[in-house]
């Protein structure tokens, strides 16, 4: 399930692309999948290894080209190892709702995106989020084990963007199904798995990501402005 609409980024063939929370990888793989060479860095080792494993049975099976990843890395999103100006693209998609010091993280993201270059970042939408916060402690609460630290608004996601050197070049929402499915899970306790409620919306969810059914795209596609849980916004890197 990808987040990030890569034709509206703009990613071409041999880019350099760098995924800050890269988490299992997925749009990692689909920037493979396209020609982009990918960079994926996330802080969780498990989620390090599994997307590293993944790359590498992709490659075998020749799903992706042999150039299409730098390589797969465990680090930290407000030091990056990388030199200025290393990447064409930089994405980081619901990792910044969980840095204490975001501001930090994103100025790091901007600083190793080439002048020019293009990013895209998602983070949680304010209204969905905030009905979560309001539902459910446990939801947002433990910091020291990945919570989220805040809820952004449009003005202040953007604001600090073009802070650190970014021109906005668009916006959307997606992802409008899943925002009823975590209010119902905070409903009934976010780990509460055996819910009948949670499982059966689960299957739903399910079926729009591998069936694809064309009712719940339309829906989804006339919900998400309103409803989508997680905001999206683009941007190009001042300079040339």
């Amino acid at each position: 399930m990808l987040t990030i609409r890569f034709d509206e980024l703009g990613l071409r063939q041999g880019d350099h692309v760098l995924d800050v929370g890269s988490g299992f990888g997925r749009h990692v793989f689909e920037c493979a999948r396209r020609g982009a060479r990918a960079v994926a860095l996330d802080y969780a080792a498990d989620e390090v290894t599994e997307t590293r494993n993944t790359l590498g049975a992709m490659l075998a099976a020749g799903e992706i080209p042999p150039s299409g990843s730098l390589g797969v890395l465990r680090g930290d999103a407000t030091c990056l190892p990388f030199e200025d100006d290393s990447f064409d693209v930089v994405i980081t998609s619901e990792v910044l709702e969980h840095i204490q010091d975001d501001v930090t993280a994103i100025a790091e993201m901007v600083r190793v995106l080439r002048p020019g270059g293009r990013f895209a970042a998602t983070v949680p939408a304010q209204l969905p989020e905030t009905i979560n916060w309001w539902l459910s402690e446990e939801y947002h609460a433990p910091i020291a084990v990945g919570g989220h630290v805040r809820i952004y608004s449009a003005v202040e996601l953007d604001a600090k963007l073009r802070s650190a050197g970014l021109d906005i070049t668009g916006s959307h929402r997606a992802h409008a199904l899943h925002s009823p499915y975590w209010w119902l899970k905070c409903a009934v306790g976010p780990k509460n798995e055996s819910n009948r409620a949670v499982t059966a919306y689960r299957h739903l969810l399910e079926r729009e990501i591998i069936d694809r059914p064309t009712s719940l795209a339309v829906v989804e596609r006339v919900l998400a402005p309103v409803l989508g849980k997680s905001r999206i916004v683009y941007g190009t890197k001042v300079g040339s």
